[in-house]
């Protein structure tokens, strides 16, 4: 007979909790397989892979949304493998984008610690003075 789980103790078991699974429930991503005499929901251990699977795709990157087409896709087959690339591509592109936009923020970080660092005691931080400057200008509409 296969071990069975309840809720509490596949939350535990897969690090997560008991809120996000129920969470995953309500949009389809975890089912119980089927329900004790209680009727305490009863998972089974294709659940705990389950969670794993989510898991891991999330520290990928990947939305509840890209998750559920991929738990959607036939597993095992080469056809589903287009699919995936195109994904992948989508989520590459992104992740570009976003380390493109920190990269700026690191730049301005840096020259700002600068800005600081060589200001001394001019009596005002520059970088507040400067951030004041750039919101009034925003106020203003210039």
């Amino acid at each position: 007979m296969e071990t069975t789980w309840t809720i509490g103790n596949l939350a535990k078991a897969a690090g997560l909790p008991v809120s996000t699974l129920r969470y995953y429930e309500r949009i389809g991503l975890l089912v119980p397989g089927h329900r004790s005499k209680g009727n305490y929901r009863l998972y089974g251990a294709g659940d705990v892979e389950r969670l794993g699977f989510i898991k891991e795709a999330q520290s990928i990157g990947f939305s509840l949304d890209d998750i559920r087409v991929l738990l959607g896709l036939e597993r095992g087959t080469t056809a589903v493998c287009g699919e995936v690339v195109g994904m992948l591509e989508g989520r590459l592109a992104e992740v570009s984008e976003q380390m493109r936009r920190l990269r700026r923020v690191q730049k301005v970080l840096r020259s700002s610690l600068e800005l600081c660092e060589t200001s001394g005691d001019a009596g005002r931080c520059l970088l507040i003075a400067k951030l004041d400057s750039s919101a009034k200008k925003i106020e203003s509409g210039a």
